[in-house]
């Protein structure tokens, strides 16, 4: 999967969206997203604090620190998806054997 996901990050592009991202963090948009308690992707209902922001489209990969690009995720759901698009998320998933 590495091979076929091409990272080229400006890095005056990353300072600057983590940035914006500390900032949202502290936002009460955010915080009230983080109390529902529940994954974007998987849809599990966890403790707020088991939630991390996660970018839909990668910083590294031109993602931008903005309310329609970040949703909570629970760690295990945003390790495995690290920098992939929700489209590559599809292509990536691994077949269920019967």
């Amino acid at each position: 999967m590495s091979d076929w996901v091409s990272v080229d990050a400006d890095p005056a592009h990353v300072a600057r969206e983590r940035e914006k991202a500390r900032t949202l963090r502290k936002s009460a948009w955010w915080q009230r997203r983080v109390q529902r308690g529940v994954c974007a992707y998987c849809g599990r209902s966890v403790a707020p604090r088991e939630l991390t922001m996660d970018h839909v489209v990668p910083v590294a990969r031109g993602g931008r620190s903005v309310r329609g690009n970040v949703v909570a995720a629970c760690k295990e759901c945003n390790n495995k998806k690290k920098l992939l698009t929700p489209a590559e998320q599809i292509l990536f998933k691994p077949v269920e054997e019967d």
